[in-house]
């Protein structure tokens, strides 16, 4: 990759073609319990670069604006929630979600106050996130309908974890299906450290793996979401274990497991900050302390639900216990700290001229190549897809394909799609 493709890919700010395109998809901007009830504390919101504040006014609507006060520039999410609106601290100025202005105290002119309206953005709540749209309101498309969204909150788990590193290091590792069985050992693999390795039978895990394969076949096809891609991995009786994990634009993973599914979104705060949203749902009740179990994000050490803050750094080796790596792979405690914890240590923003790409890569960089098809059009000025219906994007659990089948044929509902990109890999 040369230098220039890499700031392509991770410069997200207003001006920027990466940074336009991510403003033309909704895109998760908080957990609704951040504003849980009318007239409840604001939420400073960072996307791209930029800063908005989110409150719920008294009458239970939602509204997000610049977090900047338009008269003076003081932060709107230190104000006040109250009777319709959001006041400013500094000179009382306060705006309804529409952006009207209602009250000005150090200028009370009714016409003035008729004529002004801030900048508002457009703002919905589903499936237990709140979800933004920072694009030309010409183009604003339908809100997606994830298969998480249907799913009643007792069959659900979401989590926030903010890290502090680049939006691609965390998405490119969700689509590298081969560190899955090295890093995550411990539960890909359970008595690798014996060498007497055996099936995890856990349902909910996505680290368990059928088959003990750290050299997968991968497969890719363009879609109507973005791609998907199926790791192949063959087992000692021959037959094909086959997983499939969907990318949807512009930087959401479907990781599929036998009982549940989870849906990974990575937005980018700034070019060096991103919210990783994690929605596990199935068809039971699920319990969040399996889920903080699995991942490891239950450790207060590394985590806090109160700032949403991952706070691994090097300072405190990301939480790695060596003392532990005779029985654990990289002395971690879960899947979240394994994945934040080689994200984290490449940098802010890994310099990718430097790295040497490998069959195993393919999907990686079938990702970049689909964003910075979809950057240059952008910067061209042609807008990228929209999404179609998604929820029956579910991808495929670890599954045996029988001979003479097509991988495909496994995940019906994804459609294929020809664009100069399909038919990349095997």
């Amino acid at each position: 990759m040369r230098k220039d493709e890499n700031e392509l890919l991770t410069r997200v700010g207003p001006e920027t073609p990466m940074g336009q395109v991510f403003r033309r998809y909704w895109t998760p901007i908080a957990l609704a319990s951040q504003v849980d009830r009318p007239d409840s504390d604001p939420a400073r919101v960072r996307f791209c670069g930029e800063s908005y504040v989110l409150f719920r006014d008294t009458e239970g609507r939602l509204g997000l604006l610049d977090e900047q006060c338009p008269h003076r520039g003081a932060s709107l999410a230190l104000g006040r929630v109250e009777q319709g609106g959001i006041r400013c601290i500094y000179h009382g100025w306060k705006f309804d979600v529409e952006g009207r202005l209602l009250d000005s105290p150090n200028y009370p002119n009714p016409d003035y106050r008729t004529k002004f309206r801030a900048p508002v953005y457009p703002v919905e709540e589903r499936g237990g996130l709140i979800w933004g749209y920072f694009g030309p309101r010409a183009t604003i498309p339908s809100l997606p309908d994830f298969g998480f969204m249907a799913a009643p909150a007792t069959h659900r788990n979401i989590e926030r974890i903010d890290l502090n590193c680049n939006y691609l290091q965390l998405l490119e590792g969700g689509m590298d299906s081969s560190h899955v069985g090295i890093l995550h050992s411990d539960q890909a693999r359970p008595g690798w450290h014996t060498n007497n390795v055996t099936r995890n039978t856990d349902a909910l895990n996505p680290g368990a793996l059928a088959v003990d394969d750290n050299a997968p076949t991968l497969a890719i096809e363009t879609t109507d979401f973005g791609f998907h891609y199926a790791a192949i991995r063959t087992g000692p009786n021959g037959v094909p274990s086959v997983r499939i994990v969907p990318f949807v634009l512009p930087s959401t993973r479907v990781i599929p497991a036998q009982a549940r599914v989870a849906t990974l979104f990575e937005v980018p705060l700034d070019d060096e900050h991103t919210s990783t949203y994690i929605i596990v749902h199935g068809a039971v009740p699920y319990e969040r302390t399996h889920h903080r179990s699995l991942s490891g994000i239950g450790d207060p050490n590394l985590y806090s639900e109160r700032d949403f803050k991952w706070r691994g750094n090097w300072e405190n080796r990301f939480g790695q216990d060596r003392t532990t790596m005779k029985e654990r792979w990289g002395g971690f405690g879960g899947l979240e700290q394994e994945d934040a914890a080689v994200s984290l240590s490449m940098g802010p923003i890994f310099d990718r001229t430097r790295e040497h790409l490998v069959p195993a890569d393919a999907a990686v960089m079938y990702t970049r190549r689909l964003l910075m098809t979809m950057a240059r059009d952008m910067a061209a000025g042609t807008e990228p897809p929209r999404l179609p219906a998604m929820a029956r994007i579910a991808g495929v659990p670890d599954t045996d394909l029988a001979p003479g089948a097509r991988w495909q044929d496994l995940a019906p509902h994804h459609r294929a799609r020809d664009t100069e990109l399909a038919d990349f890999g095997e």
